[in-house]
């Protein structure tokens, strides 16, 4: 399984949010690349970019940072927020990423989604599914789909998709344990790589999620917070 950090940016700073909740916005470092350097030499290899201004713009922003974490780091990066058009994901690619989320735009404009599959392939398209009470929401989280989750996924899994990032948005931020039985049922229910995503709050979380067949884990405030260190993360990819 892949241990997966995030870094959240909001006007270049790593940043981290309750629930989607812009007015929650915690600073935890000027410098995002610090950061990054920091869980690379902890022997991490993926790492889970979020341009929140982006997310929140519906247009990419933050472009500059994943450049500069890019150019630093070996490491792996996924990256979203705010990818709405081809011109945003090909200045994503560009500037380092090795993979992009498509989140909103998955509900909003599905055939441009099945089109960026076709150019890049299911490898470096991952599909965001973020959800609260089981329903898919969009734009920054600020607005409500009425699509179930698991039809949400069932139906990219038959256009191609083969991986998800989900995250349960009333898990995220909270530290008080992921969306465990939602995952079970999702891992159930479809074929895709799934990938957990909101409420790690320690080590035994991140266990969990591998016992239950996760491809791997996003773990943010839980670090920046202190409940989770590096070296702990650094042993389990060691064993692993």
């Amino acid at each position: 399984m892949k241990i997966i950090p995030a870094i959240d940016i909001i006007d270049g700073k790593c940043v981290r949010l309750s629930k989607g909740d812009y007015s929650t916005k915690k600073i935890y470092s000027e410098n995002p690349v610090d950061i990054a350097r920091e869980f690379e030499s902890y022997g991490i290899q993926f790492l889970h970019l979020v341009d929140l201004d982006g997310a929140r713009s519906k247009h990419i922003v933050n472009q500059k940072v994943l450049e500069n974490i890019s150019r630093e780091t070996s490491l792996h990066i996924d990256f979203g927020g705010g990818l709405k058009t081809g011109n945003d994901i090909e200045i994503a690619f560009n500037s380092g990423a090795k993979q992009i989320t498509l989140g909103s735009i998955a509900v909003q404009d599905p055939e441009f989604c099945l089109e960026m599959i076709r150019k890049y392939g299911s490898e470096k398209i991952i599909l965001g599914a973020d959800c609260e009470n089981r329903k898919i929401k969009t734009s920054g989280w600020q607005e409500e789909s009425s699509l179930d989750i698991i039809d949400f996924l069932l139906d990219y899994q038959n256009k191609g998709i083969i991986q998800t990032i989900c995250t349960d948005i009333s898990k995220d931020g909270m530290l008080e344990g992921p969306s465990t039985d939602l995952y079970r049922e999702i891992l159930d229910k479809t074929s895709l790589r799934l990938t957990a995503s909101g409420g790690i709050s320690c080590i035994e979380d991140v266990e969990r999620m591998k016992e239950i067949g996760c491809s791997g884990t996003i773990i943010g405030k839980a670090i920046y917070e202190g409940k989770i260190q590096l070296q702990q993360l650094q042993k389990l990819i060691e064993n692993a």
